[in-house]
């Protein structure tokens, strides 16, 4: 009969947290299998010295080299590929005689790890069992004290060998994060946090349980002092210091107006995902609401999008009674948003000891036109087209005061189902002060399912084709659009001809 081949994992390095079964498997097997550089020092058989038992065979397998150069026709895939096949060998030769062979593996051994390389040779050919040890992921966790994840947020693994941009995307859409394989990878590493906007979230944990532990924030690390066994941690959002709902105590409570973005969880800054998942009371128009998961300790509360100043009151008496309030608006929440509704009723004496924060999101304006290029690159204005807070009249004169100072102008809330009329006034109020040729970006739904982006001129645009999802970019005198082969352009230029009155209606 064949011996028994078993991948035991041992855990980051606490001897005392190697598993019950895997103790006992490592000092009943007859051949003991480890790695190594070529120094010869195993953490593996450290780990695992105090379960050894006399009399025991050690088969130390040295790899051939780590991240240095070789000749080996085949490169460093080759040549590992060759070392790997040999240490099979090695083993096989065991498990033939009948002996059984057990696999140190640090953490765990088919996560990151060489065990499985001795695996996928030999599960096929022999009896073989894998035994769970505890991953440097869980250690790291646990040796902050700060969480990885709870209900559906979403832990992300991720080895620091991929490029920084790379590295970068995945941390802008994830809640929590593990990078391993850092070492000389360190700076590439901490260089895609920061291009994600996520590197005064994020931890650096060493040697995970060992005497030799060591945690530090990770801008606060030197690249040239950080081990292979080490890793980047960027814990659950609800324990994130750096980024923390304001501070209260058991009887004080706070209110903080976050901006969503225009669109999906990619559009979100960290600072505002984690306010959201600190909070205790989530609060907003319904369709904003609902947009965020359902979390098992936080309260929900979706309303109308008409009752701005009650919801405002709302929150503001939750954290009176010591609860920790998120109110959410799309966008900007300072950009015709719950910013202005919320600290118009904090402003109100009875509410004077509640702290307040405004935390800046992407606002739609940014969001349309960054799909077209650059079309608010020079001065603009942002207006809207409802009048339920404000007349017409105060509009129009608006419109005019931009179009006359040759602003680009970015429209909010061009049309609804009971106002029809407004996007053709604003057209034809416009055309008295600007080229029928100006530039004009319609955008619907930008970042969602129904994105849609039509680059239209001020004379040709259709109000028909424009509702309440839409948001209008009109351009100044200076705004062009260039068709392109691969897209068409529509920018305004940064600098500003000294002398442009004779191309713009009614100014000069």
């Amino acid at each position: 009969m064949t011996g028994r081949l078993w991948g035991v994992g041992l855990g980051p390095g606490d001897s005392e947290l190697v598993t019950v079964k895997a103790a006992r498997l490592i000092g009943a097997a007859d051949v003991i299998a480890f790695h190594s550089a070529r120094h010869g020092r195993s953490i593996a058989r450290s780990v695992a010295a105090p379960y050894l038992t006399p009399g025991q065979l050690e088969e130390h397998l040295v790899y051939p080299l780590t991240t240095e150069t070789t000749d080996h026709p085949g490169g460093y895939q080759g040549a590992m590929d060759d070392f790997y096949a040999d240490c099979a060998a090695r083993l096989a030769a065991h498990l033939d005689a009948g002996r059984d062979v057990v696999v140190l593996a640090e953490g765990d051994p088919l996560f990151y790890g060489s065990y499985m390389h001795m695996h996928k040779r030999l599960a096929d050919r022999y009896p073989c069992e894998v035994v769970p040890g505890v991953t440097s992921v869980s250690a790291a966790a646990a040796v902050l004290g700060r969480p990885l994840c709870e209900r559906d947020e979403i832990l992300t693994v991720l080895p620091g060998t991929l490029p920084p941009d790379v590295l970068a995307d995945r941390l802008r859409s994830t809640d929590a994060a593990a990078v391993m394989k850092l070492g000389r990878t360190f700076a590439g590493v901490r260089e895609a946090f920061e291009l994600a906007g996520r590197a005064d979230e994020a931890w650096y944990v060493e040697r995970a349980t060992t005497d030799a532990q060591r945690t530090a924030p990770l801008n606060e690390v030197d690249p040239d002092e950080v081990p292979y066994f080490s890793l980047a941690l960027l814990p659950s959002p609800v324990n994130n210091t750096f980024a923390a709902p304001v501070t209260k105590t058991a009887t004080e409570g706070s209110v903080t107006v976050v901006g969503l973005g225009p669109a999906g969880p990619e559009w979100m800054t960290p600072e505002v995902r984690a306010a959201i998942a600190g909070a205790d009371d989530v609060i907003g128009y319904t369709t904003y609401v609902d947009r965020l998961p359902d979390r098992a300790r936080q309260r929900k509360h979706g309303s109308d999008n008409r009752v701005e100043s009650e919801r405002a009151a709302f929150a503001l008496d939750l954290a009176r009674k010591g609860s920790t309030v998120v109110v959410v608006s799309s966008g900007d929440p300072g950009v015709f948003a719950m910013g202005s509704a919320v600290t118009e009723i904090a402003a109100e004496p009875e509410y004077a000891d509640i702290a307040v924060r405004v935390l800046p999101g992407m606002t739609a304006a940014q969001a349309v036109a960054s799909r077209v290029g650059a079309p608010l690159g020079h001065d603009y204005c942002v207006l809207s087209l409802s009048d339920r807070l404000k007349p017409w009249e105060v509009i129009a004169q608006r419109l005019t005061a931009a179009a006359q100072a040759d602003l680009a102008i970015a429209i909010y809330n061009p049309a609804s189902r009971s106002r029809t009329w407004q996007v053709e006034a604003t057209r034809d109020l416009l055309l008295h002060h600007r080229s029928p040729g100006t530039p004009v970006v319609v955008g619907r739904d930008v970042g969602g399912p129904e994105e849609a982006i039509t680059v239209t001129t001020l004379a040709e645009l259709d109000p028909q084709t424009v509702d309440m999802r839409c948001l209008l970019l009109i351009g100044s005198s200076q705004t062009r659009t260039v068709p392109r082969p691969a897209g068409s352009l529509v920018f305004t230029p940064r600098r500003y001809p000294a002398t442009v009155s004779e191309d713009i209606p009614g100014v000069g």
